[in-house]
């Protein structure tokens, strides 16, 4: 499903990603562990397109075809979702209105139908009941005015509603109660199947007690330095990161 290969990355002339290889195949969950400063959100935001990254080397393959032309909103239209360390504030903009402009724009995309009002309301409140959220989120403005918590479960309950086929999660856990951490990991678990597949990233190994890697990866300085099973992450919790070479 996605390929990085050989990838070096970086902003305002300074390379941060120094020959990243990555492969995520459908229905699989990688983590990505690293301390701050070790280039794991700039390898979400490479992936996703954020503007300012420039890639100066390598390829980024998403279903067999190189994504690094593609806009930020091509590569969400084409199914790959981000949830945000600190998610975006949307003021004036409610959930309901954003949420169904969202989706429909995928499935037009897509070639699908678009759903209508009812259409659209019947689906986002059984997104609502799956994560135990109140349907007052609907009403209220993007992001604005929510805990850390909300803000969180929030971004979960638009990757429920697009349904993406890579879910890229940049330190989704960062800021959260125990309470709040089930309810995300909760909402992964439920979407997780065969054809959907995860990038978790994370500092802490705490997420990965509620959801189960089936890679872990350590990134210092740029690199993987060390791949393997959930095991890793045990690991690196006991140990830290100083035995890895930092």
């Amino acid at each position: 499903m996605l390929n990085v290969k050989k990838l070096h990355a970086g902003i305002s002339g300074k390379e941060i990603l120094k020959g990243v290889d990555l492969s995520i195949s459908p229905g699989e969950i990688h983590a990505v562990m690293g301390r701050n400063g070790s280039g794991k959100s700039t390898l979400s935001n490479v992936i996703t397109g954020k503007e300012g990254y420039v890639i100066s080397e390598g390829d980024i393959e998403y279903k067999d075809e190189s994504i690094v032309e593609w806009s930020p909103e091509k590569r969400a239209l084409a199914g790959i979702f981000m949830s945000f360390q600190y998610p975006v504030v949307m003021p004036g903009v409610n959930n309901t209105y954003f949420l169904k402009a969202a989706l429909n724009s995928k499935l037009k995309n897509n070639g699908k139908k678009e759903l209508n009002a009812a259409e659209f309301l019947k689906l986002v409140k059984e997104k609502l009941n799956e994560l135990d959220m109140d349907t007052s989120y609907l009403q209220r403005a993007v992001n604005e005015g929510f805990s850390g918590g909300e803000k969180k479960r929030n971004e979960i309950l638009q990757m429920l509603t697009l349904e993406p086929e890579l879910a890229i999660m940049d330190e989704t856990d960062s800021g959260l109660d125990i309470d709040a951490l089930k309810v995300i990991a909760n909402g992964v678990n439920k979407y997780r199947n065969p054809s959907r597949s995860f990038l978790v990233i994370t500092h802490y190994q705490r997420l990965l007690r509620y959801i189960e890697p089936d890679f872990v990866h350590v990134l210092i300085d740029g690199k993987f330095v060390r791949s393997g099973g959930k095991e890793l992450a045990l690991e690196l919790e006991e140990k830290g990161y100083k035995w890895l070479g930092e």
